[in-house]
């Protein structure tokens, strides 16, 4: 069976397990959560009906908007959007994403072909795991059209992106990438 990420089914069973620290099981999504919840150690799910109680701020998404916007991205924000989640959705200000990132109980990395092209995913994606470390904030990687291993050996694009960065954030951004692809994820 493939997984549907646009179902907000899907969604809403990730978010389950981000915010209550389980997995909502429905015979619908079949091996999505059962491989989600297999890989983080947990054995016997019961469904639940449990609705997410997440207000503003507590959700951060971070994705490179070319390759996820009007796809994936937009579905997820969608999905949110009508469990009455609000994910930021702010200006693009450095100091007010940071601000965001600080303040959310859970982030949401998608990873994309060209996630790491991008300085301010990256620098997005430092924050997001400094606060993981800091804060105890939930991380949940997303791999869109990318393996996890492709970002943690810094393979494909990602490689190329990276090396051409600035020079005294190259290893801090290896260092994110390569934590972040540690964690389990979809």
């Amino acid at each position: 069976m493939a997984c549907s990420f646009a179902s907000s089914l899907s969604v809403l069973a990730l978010l389950l397990f981000l915010s209550l620290g389980s997995a909502l099981v429905l015979p619908q999504l079949g091996l999505c959560v059962a491989t989600m919840a297999h890989s983080v150690g947990q054995e016997n799910f019961a469904p639940s009906l449990l609705t997410p109680t997440l207000t503003y701020d507590e959700v951060f998404v971070s994705f490179h908007g070319e390759d996820t916007r009007t796809s994936f991205t937009g579905h997820l924000f969608a999905a949110l959007e009508r469990r009455r989640i609000r994910a930021y959705r702010g200006e693009f200000i450095q100091t007010e994403l940071m601000k965001a990132i600080e303040t959310s109980r859970i982030a949401i990395v998608v990873f994309s072909k060209n996630y790491a092209t991008s300085n301010w995913c990256l620098d997005e994606l430092v924050k997001i795991m400094e606060c993981k470390r800091l804060l105890n904030q939930r991380v949940l990687p997303i791999f869109y059209d990318v393996s996890p291993s492709k970002v943690r050996e810094e393979g494909g694009n990602l490689a190329e992106a990276i090396l051409n960065g600035p020079e005294d954030k190259v290893n801090i951004w290896k260092a994110a990438l390569t934590n972040v692809a540690n964690l389990a994820g979809l």
